[in-house]
């Protein structure tokens, strides 16, 4: 319990370290309204909207996809590292925003892996939630991923096509490994 405790406590203070650097980067995300370092939990802000993955479709995608990427794009360029960029942990504001929530797989890292780990990680979520418009729908916030992060984006995507590659070939052997197992 004290190990667990002590875990909950660092991940919930950078939880709000990350949110507020994201505000003052102009990133929507849920304002802190109080973070309680006795109980390791953080109340902050109700966003009045819907989920993204309930959203998102082929007639609404492009301008939403853009600003998901500008705001990715910031991130990144910022050396944040969402964690988990899924259309789950996205939400629109009834004013048309799209807000980031759930930050608690958020780290400070300026290694171009862990952005490109994001940018895979949110592109399996298009495919799985967005099949029909996930290449699109990447396509687009790619393209303002790089407006936004006009010095850092090749690496990125550089890396981002030996991660790709690691996952697609994740569980498969090569011949002679299988012959020799």
């Amino acid at each position: 319990k004290e190990l667990d405790d002590k875990l909950r406590l660092r991940r919930m203070k950078r939880e709000v370290k990350v949110m507020e650097a994201l505000q003052q980067l102009g990133v929507p995300v849920p304002k802190i309204i109080d973070a309680d370092e006795k109980t390791a939990t953080i109340t902050m802000q109700l966003i009045d909207g819907k989920k993204m993955r309930d959203i998102l479709n082929s007639s609404n995608y492009g301008m939403i996809a853009a600003d998901i990427g500008k705001n990715i794009g910031t991130m990144h360029k910022n050396n944040i590292v969402h964690g988990d960029l899924t259309t789950s942990n996205m939400i629109r504001s009834r004013n048309g925003k799209v807000h980031f929530i759930d930050f608690g797989l958020s780290l400070f890292s300026n290694k171009e892996e862990d952005k490109a780990v994001d940018l895979h990680l949110f592109r399996q979520a298009l495919d799985s939630s967005h099949h029909e418009i996930a290449d699109k729908c990447f396509e687009a916030a790619i393209r303002s991923y790089k407006k936004a992060n006009k010095s850092g984006w090749k690496e990125v995507l550089k890396r981002l096509e030996k991660v790709d590659a690691r996952g697609r070939n994740k569980g498969k052997s090569k011949p002679d490994q299988a012959e020799n197992a």
